[in-house]
């Protein structure tokens, strides 16, 4: 049965199949083993990158096309329901509706952008969807009474997802059973799902032939695949996942702007996951978001408490102070990248 689920593709390293499982027992009971407002914000925001890592993945490491409009996806999709749910009010069906509007219209800019793009070489494709992605960003905030404009939109969702609404009165376990539990378990298990599917997706005879097309597109033109159509594909399904993304985003925070979705620092992120993770590996795309996004998240508070226990040492006191952490957190990826030239799990799975 969890051969199945896995889509047939095994993580073929015990190392690797222990810390998958960590993770994955992790995020289901994190509400319970980590009570907080912030490691819960923390744990959502794994999930959710995890697809919109895996969804970039499926296109640069799967397909070997590089974008830089990913993040437009994503916010075409937040933005789709958050705008339902100012519009239409809290309800199920403004949310259905705006994950579905969000969806097509990602998966229909894709369209164009490979329409009039793929056929070009690699680095001028990649700077179209650069341009692409900019140019959306700075109309976006322009167009403030449709979308907010830099102030963003902020929204209220249906009451069963708020953390008003109380399933029982007493904690369980020292956790409250109230609405944003509810909607933290809706985020991991609609992450887990779309997370599934794309793995189900790279590892089908379609897989395949991207894979075929990114170690030698010539070679896979003249066997009768046609490359430009796949790649097509793969973008669109890629823009597609992502967007989903972008809803479990907008569903999660209650508010969407362009700093939480749109803007080029999430870009550069996705990437750093990527490559940290391992490209062409959908593992990789957890292992990526996990360490980058807990890294992101505590390591100002880890420099801190060494900050402290070194305060009689002038020097490294001033070096390891919590205000470089930025510093810290790049030392830390070159390094990574160093030593894992193949991604973490590259070098876990013997490759």
């Amino acid at each position: 049965m969890i051969v199945k689920l896995l889509s047939g593709d095994r993580p073929r390293s015990k190392m690797l199949s222990a810390v998958l499982l960590l993770i994955l027992f992790g995020l289901l009971f994190a509400p319970f083993l980590f009570p907080g407002t912030r490691s819960l914000d923390t744990a959502a925001r794994i999930c959710i990158f995890i697809v919109l890592v895996a969804s970039y993945d499926l296109l640069l490491g799967y397909t070997g096309v590089v974008s830089f409009a990913h993040t437009m996806f994503f916010g075409i999709g937040a933005y789709g329901t958050a705008i339902a749910l100012v519009n239409m009010g809290a309800s199920y069906s403004a949310i259905a509706l705006g994950t579905v509007c969000g969806a097509l219209v990602a998966g229909a800019f894709a369209f164009v952008i490979t329409l009039f793009s793929l056929r070009v070489k690699a680095i001028f494709f990649a700077m179209m969807t650069l341009a692409v992605a900019s140019a959306f960003l700075v109309l976006v905030s322009q167009l403030s009474g449709f979308t907010g404009g830099e102030d963003g939109l902020s929204y209220r969702i249906p009451r069963e997802m708020t953390p008003a609404f109380k399933l029982v009165k007493e904690k369980v376990l020292g956790v409250r059973l109230n609405g944003k539990l509810i909607t933290y378990y809706v985020v991991f298990f609609s992450s887990l799902c779309l997370f599934l599917v794309l793995l189900r997706m790279v590892n089908s005879p379609f897989g395949r032939v991207l894979q075929a097309i990114r170690e030698n597109a010539f070679r896979a033109e003249a066997i009768g695949y046609k490359v430009v159509r796949y790649r097509s594909v793969a973008t669109i399904l890629s823009a597609v996942m992502a967007a989903l993304a972008g809803s479990l985003m907008a569903l999660w925070l209650r508010y969407t702007g362009p700093a939480t979705t749109l803007s080029m620092d999430i870009m550069v992120d996705i990437l750093l996951m990527v490559v940290i993770g391992g490209m062409g590996s959908m593992y990789g795309a957890v292992i990526g978001a996990v360490l980058f996004l807990l890294t992101q998240s505590y390591l100002q508070n880890l420099l801190g408490l060494l900050q402290e226990s070194l305060g009689s040492l002038p020097i490294v006191s001033e070096v390891v102070s919590p205000e470089r952490w930025l510093l810290w957190l790049g030392m830390l990826f070159i390094c990574s990248i160093y030593w894992f030239p193949k991604g973490i799990v590259g070098r876990l799975r013997g490759t």
